[in-house]
């Protein structure tokens, strides 16, 4: 997903040892069509959560305690709503950096073949989410305008490891938290089909994520793996401090300034989250991408 900055290439490495073959056969076999697998006709049945609410900003607080059992389906829908925008919004900037990248490469190779089967698939999700957080019942959440010009910023500047490192960073956050809403019967049935979607082709995604952030590494200078693990990392804090929009607690009927204190503080969150990045940060780690001002970033946004 490099930008337009970055060198065109003859061949894309990837495709040299079948990886991108692999995935395009893969997509193949097993990929879903949105508009069929997912039941957009049913009502939506209130007496569902829309994420499990372990994953809600408010659990274990005592707010969540003083909570109605309605008050708390009606957050998590919400919730799990701002996370499909905020989905949206960087399935936007992927598709953008996957284009600039392959612009110039020979459309016959395997792996201009796979990212753009991967565009394809991004496409499919952004409208996935999108009617999905319709039908729970939430406006559009759109990040703060501050994070809306940095991802502008962003999908201009980044190139390379970058690109790909932080599509990782919220990709994996989202696979967690969503492989839990999935298998979760306290989740109303069409977001764990969503979700099951999204599992199952992102998976293929990231797998060509990390392969292209080593490859990239390969090539990389001492100078600008450091800068760049900087770039991932404040990219990082601006996905993950976008997911859940401040609306969302007025949305279900809350206090929003009570809510918003107490999410500040909730230690459960944060606990989940470090969680859900550990493979992630060790795989930073692997690769040398976790430096010391990365790890600052990550620690304000609790992914380490």
């Amino acid at each position: 997903m490099a930008s337009s900055t970055s060198q065109p290439e003859a061949r894309t490495h990837p495709s040299d040892d079948g990886a991108a073959r692999r995935l395009l056969d893969s997509s193949a076999q097993l990929s879903y069509d949105p508009l069929t697998e997912v039941d957009w006709e049913t009502p939506l049945d209130t007496n569902f959560h829309g994420a499990s609410p372990e994953w809600s900003t408010l659990y274990g607080t005592a707010y969540w305690n003083e909570m109605s059992e309605e008050q708390r389906k009606a957050l998590t829908r919400q919730e799990a709503a701002s996370v499909a925008s905020t989905g949206i919004w960087f399935e936007m900037i992927l598709q953008q950096m996957v284009l600039r990248d392959i612009y110039a490469k020979d459309p016959s190779d395997d792996t201009v073949q796979w990212a753009l089967t991967e565009i394809a698939d991004e496409c499919r999700h952004s409208i996935m989410f999108a009617r999905g957080a319709r039908k729970l019942g939430a406006p559009a959440y759109r990040p703060h305008r501050v994070a809306l010009e940095l991802g502008r910023f962003f999908k201009t500047v980044a190139f390379g490891e970058a690109a790909y490192a932080a599509i990782l960073v919220a990709e994996e956050v989202l696979d967690v938290m969503q492989r839990d809403w999935m298998r979760d019967e306290r989740v109303v049935p069409f977001v764990r089909t969503i979700n099951n979607i999204h599992v199952v082709e992102e998976s293929r995604h990231m797998k060509f994520a990390r392969d292209e952030t080593r490859r990239h590494l390969a090539r990389a200078g001492r100078l600008r793996r450091r800068i760049h693990a900087v770039l991932i990392s404040v990219a990082a804090y601006v996905i993950v401090t976008s997911m859940v929009n401040r609306k969302v607690y007025a949305n279900a009927g809350l206090d929003e300034k009570r809510a918003l204190r107490e999410a500040k503080e909730n230690e459960h969150h944060k606990s989940m989250m470090r969680a859900s990045c550990s493979g992630l940060m060790e795989f930073l780690a692997s690769v040398g991408l976790l430096t010391r001002p990365a790890l600052f970033f990550y620690k304000r946004a609790h992914l380490v």
